[in-house]
């Protein structure tokens, strides 16, 4: 999904460049890539790209944040050759725009949940690079000990788990609602679990209609539920409106202002670089909703897909990061997943990877990402931080605010 969080990791405004020079002196056309990336996320795939040797061509990254989606369309000599796109569902409505994948690695994306969004009349248009754990949650185990709490297995012992350290005067969560794919994280959460059939309907509708789902007011319904108990926040609602992602994991491991934080598997490297104490990280996964019921598990990532023209060098590049080896310097730095692959993690990423291949877990990609219009920052991240701002601390306003957003929802779909 877009992400604010590559904004706070510091936005890169200059060309970088990998491999020979050859591009300088003008003998060959550099292999451009176009990534969402920036600070250690952008360092770490150089050290990628650094991994492959020496290229019989140049590579030049271009870092373009959330503008990611600018790549597409231009046919000059300077557009990227290569788009990391961080939202897997834009990749059905950019086939104009793309090259198929080379048959010899075709199969990477034919897999799973990914044939679902990158595979079209047969033909291949992107294969995975990166893959994101949504539904992960990071606390402090020193303080589930100190309170005699341990990690909800349900939902409902969630909401009793922060009564708990609300009543022993300890905030439960940190929520980074500057970024509203956070926000919808804990939503396609809430909704995965509950009606798992209904997300799938509306990540493969058409014309999406959210507001037209009883099960989607029901999720809100739940979601207010936990969002309007007093002090669940750290800082209150006010001061999570402006609180990206980073802010947030800094609040429970740097400042120890909260015990736990909604935060995906990329925030790893965040997380070991500010904890107070690198003993003190604990993970667990988002819980089911009712006994009996599978846990949901959101899935994002980044896609390579090839733009047209391509060019041979484009094919090999492509080729050369999908090797299974390739990604290993971004894997020792942490926050980083492949799909599939199950070894050379640390335990937290290890116990991540290990659901997401897990045969019979409720996976699905992420919905915001494939709603359209609907689920970007201008329908559903700006609905939610609406209702976010009318529960916070008020449980009494929780079906006025569920009310209230189903209508925003109709505004925004019939718009």
């Amino acid at each position: 999904m877009p992400s604010s969080r590559r904004a706070f990791l510091g936005t890169a405004a200059t060309l970088l460049l990998a491999g020979c020079s050859s591009d300088v002196l003008g003998l060959r056309r550099a292999v451009r890539v176009a990534v969402s990336w920036s600070g250690e996320e952008l360092r770490a795939f150089h050290k990628v790209l650094a991994g492959l040797g020496t290229l019989d061509y140049p590579v030049e990254v271009v870092p373009l944040g959330d503008a990611i989606s600018t790549a597409f369309g231009t046919r000059s000599t300077r557009r990227p050759d290569v788009v990391m796109l961080p939202q897997p569902g834009l990749v059905p409505r950019h086939l104009a725009d793309l090259e198929p994948i080379p048959d010899d690695i075709a199969p990477l994306g034919r897999v799973r949940l990914w044939k679902e969004l990158l595979v079209h009349e047969g033909t291949t248009y992107g294969v995975p690079f990166k893959t994101a754990h949504k539904s992960a949650v990071w606390y402090r185990p020193s303080v589930f000990r100190e309170h005699g709490v341990q990690p909800p297995r349900l939902w409902s012992e969630w909401l009793t788990l922060n009564r708990t350290l609300t009543q022993a005067g300890v905030t439960p969560m940190a929520l980074a609602a500057g970024d509203g794919w956070v926000l919808t994280d804990f939503l396609e959460n809430v909704l995965l679990g509950i009606a798992p059939s209904v997300y799938l309907g509306l990540a493969t509708a058409t014309n999406p209609r959210p507001s037209q789902q009883p099960q989607f007011g029901a999720a809100l319904r739940l979601l207010g539920t936990m969002w309007s108990a007093p002090d669940l926040l750290a800082g209150g609602v006010k001061e999570s409106l402006v609180q990206q992602f980073p802010d947030a994991l800094v609040e429970v491991f740097g400042h120890r202002k909260a015990a736990m934080v909604l935060a995906s598997d990329f925030a790893e490297p965040v997380v070991r670089s500010f904890a107070a104490d690198s003993n003190d990280i604990g993970l667990f996964t988002f819980p089911p909703m009712t006994a009996g019921a599978a846990a949901p598990v959101v899935v994002g990532g980044d896609v390579m897909v090839l733009q047209k023209p391509t060019s041979e060098d484009a094919r090999d590049l492509v080729r050369r990061l999908s090797a299974s080896t390739a990604v290993d310097p971004w894997i020792a730095e942490g926050g980083f997943l492949v799909d599939g692959r199950t070894t050379g993690y640390s335990p937290e990423l290890t116990l991540l990877a290990e659901q997401l291949t897990r045969p019979g877990e409720q996976l699905q990609f992420d919905l915001s990402d494939r709603l359209g219009r609907v689920g970007d920052i201008n329908g559903l991240w700006r609905v939610l931080t609406d209702f976010l701002i009318a529960v916070g601390g008020r449980d009494a306003a929780v079906q006025d605010a569920v009310d209230d957003a189903m209508t925003e929802l109709q505004k925004v779909e019939e718009g």
